[in-house]
């Protein structure tokens, strides 16, 4: 017992030194779950919605930190967490697969979007992400990279990669912010320049300006910028500790018509965030 209380009292520390948000204080005597999730469903306000629906539907209490999705991963690997909501398909399916996790299950997406300064600088507004990027490229127009191997970040550099054959790192234009969603939006506000971070949350960005925020969207709808959000359990094989049981209420409530239909219904200025896909 001593040894299990040490780990939770190490998640907390571990988490805080990674840079996330911890959310939800519990009470003394809870036994909460803890959830490990990206930037965005934070920041867009999303759990704030969605986890008192959940307790009181289930009866479960929840605690997460907010986080990249890579560093989210790395807390289930580590057996510092009980559950992920993360957005990194390719990464998920590598971390289910090594083992780290199990049950992964598509749950809601939305669309990355780039945006940038209203005068558009580089000239890029309409066209798609390949011809974008090469034309901020060649520009040496700003742009903001999260640079914190979160799942936007990750869509950034194989877009990169895609798009132009390289990441175009050490390069004065390119700023590696390193840190979370808002905070590089803001970079590259200040500095009229451009980044890449889903939708929902940008309309968050835009809710805080009353609708008119200072970076607006310049490219969107293209077929490579579709931004998949799943649920993946920590094994309970490589972490006797974790909360299997719980982890799999939460799950199956997040994919449950009542989940869905609360995923659905969340809203900013009137807009959707996220649309609940779970089973398609």
């Amino acid at each position: 017992m001593l040894h299990l209380f040490r780990k939770r009292l190490g998640w907390i520390a571990g988490v805080l030194l990674l840079g996330g948000v911890i959310s939800q204080p519990v009470h003394a005597g809870e036994e909460p779950l803890l959830l490990a999730t990206t930037t965005s469903t934070d920041d867009t306000g999303l759990l704030d919605y969605l986890i008192p629906q959940f307790t009181e539907a289930i009866g479960i209490t929840v605690k997460w930190v907010a986080t990249g999705t890579g560093k989210a991963l790395k807390l289930g690997e580590n057996c510092d967490a009980d559950v992920l909501m993360v957005h990194a398909p390719a990464a998920e399916k590598d971390y289910v697969g090594a083992g780290f996790g199990v049950n992964r299950r598509q749950l809601m997406y939305n669309d990355f979007v780039f945006i940038g300064a209203e005068s558009d600088p580089a000239g890029v507004k309409g066209q798609g992400a390949c011809a974008s990027l090469k034309r901020i490229m060649e520009k040496k127009a700003v742009f903001a990279s999260r640079g914190d191997n979160s799942g936007t970040h990750k869509m950034e550099i194989s877009l990169w990669k895609t798009c132009t054959g390289g990441i175009p790192e050490k390069q004065p234009w390119y700023l590696e912010v390193g840190q979370g969603m808002l905070a590089t939006i803001n970079m590259a506000a200040e500095r009229s320049g451009y980044t890449l971070t889903d939708r929902g949350t940008f309309i968050k960005y835009e809710a805080n300006y009353d609708g008119n925020p200072p970076l607006r969207i310049v490219i969107e709808g293209d077929a490579n910028l579709i931004n998949q959000y799943s649920v993946i359990e920590v094994n309970p094989a490589r972490c006797p500790q974790a909360k299997n049981e719980r982890a799999r209420k939460f799950g199956d409530w997040l994919v449950s018509k009542e989940g869905q239909d609360a995923i659905g219904n969340f809203r900013l200025l009137d807009k959707q965030l996220f649309t609940p896909n779970a089973g398609e």
